[in-house]
């Protein structure tokens, strides 16, 4: 089930203080939040893979590249890959109501956003928990860093995306659904110190961040590195 959206998460996306929240604004966030739980139907998929010296996950022609990817991975034995989904039903209600209301359809847009978060953080909880006692960095998606945004077709043919949870990829190598996510997780023996929570770096609120624009720091990454 679709966990509720955080509402300080869709207020990242819509760029807007939780001070500056007014009573009006909240109840029409309310309402946006009972339209998408009525509508999503989020899906996930994942599996594990065993690393080999070389980085590839074994099994895979898929070899996770670039120099920050490599060094978040650094020391795990296995990697989870994994991709989390609204569905197309929070897509096209969405549409609907950018045909009568843009400003309904930008607080979707951004409590759907929260919310395939949410569905990411959950699943990311019952991988720890499953996995227990091993240890578990962070997700790390393709685009984060100089880890290619182009690996996306490799990941999505090894999770036989499509075929599992509807997910394509569009010719600009765009997730359809864009309410999707898909990620990397590293999974070591050892403790991992440093990389079991995301931060700056891996948000994918990094570039318009209100907070990060100021030097401040937020809930979701109260370090702030």
């Amino acid at each position: 089930m679709l966990p509720t959206p955080d509402r300080r998460e869709t207020l990242r996306y819509l760029h807007i203080r939780p001070d500056a929240v007014t009573p009006e604004l909240n109840a029409a966030l309310d309402r946006c939040d009972r339209a998408l739980l009525q509508a999503a139907r989020p899906r996930t998929v994942w599996r594990l893979f065993p690393l080999t010296p070389e980085g590839v996950l074994a099994g895979t022609d898929f070899t996770p590249s670039g120099s920050d990817i490599r060094r978040h991975l650094a020391g795990c034995e296995s990697a989870i890959l994994l991709a989390a989904t609204l569905g197309s039903e929070a897509e096209r209600l969405i549409r609907r109501a950018g045909q009568t209301d843009m400003s309904e359809a930008v607080m979707l847009d951004a409590a759907a956003s929260a919310a395939i978060e949410a569905v990411c953080d959950a699943l990311c909880r019952d991988l720890a928990s499953l996995l227990a006692p091993r240890h578990l960095t962070a997700r790390y998606s393709p685009g984060y860093g100089d880890f290619p945004l182009a690996q996306q077709e490799t990941l999505c043919r090894v999770l036989d995306l499509p075929r599992r949870i509807g997910v394509t990829l569009s010719p600009g190598g765009l997730l359809l659904p864009q309410k999707t996510v898909t990620a990397l997780i590293g999974v070591s023996d050892r403790p991992i110190p440093n990389r079991n929570r995301p931060g700056c770096f891996t948000c994918p609120g990094r570039d318009t961040c209100l907070y990060r624009k100021e030097g401040a720091a937020c809930e979701r990454n109260p370090d702030n590195p």
